[in-house]
């Protein structure tokens, strides 16, 4: 069985190529990779290099942005913590409070 990682090329090709509106082979035509070899990537049943992505996109008018793993991994991580703080502030104990009061206002001459 196909691990998840194993798919995110295939999908993202198969985005790319909804996005644009490109059939299979116009695509491959445009990024000058053979048809065959698109659709096994496109199927999962070949993984393509950072560098044959980026010549998918680019025929369909598209870019690619890599970003980090490590900075995507701590965005999670802060949002399981954010969510952890929150989750800790309904346990809080709450009391009605009491109203407000005022000091004095003073008149400056």
């Amino acid at each position: 069985m196909p691990h998840r990682s194993d798919r995110v090329a295939s999908t993202l090709i198969g985005e790319i190529r909804r996005e644009s509106g490109l059939s299979q082979a116009e695509l491959a035509r445009r990024s000058g990779i053979q048809s065959s070899v698109l659709s096994a990537y496109e199927h999962g049943r070949r993984q393509p290099s950072v560098t044959a992505l980026a010549r998918i996109a680019g025929a369909a008018g598209l870019e690619i942005n890599v970003g980090s793993a490590s900075e995507d991994l701590a965005l999670e991580q802060a949002g399981n913590i954010l969510a952890q703080v929150l989750d800790l502030a309904e346990l809080i104990p709450s009391r009605p409070r009491g109203e407000l009061t005022y000091p004095p206002l003073a008149r400056v001459a």
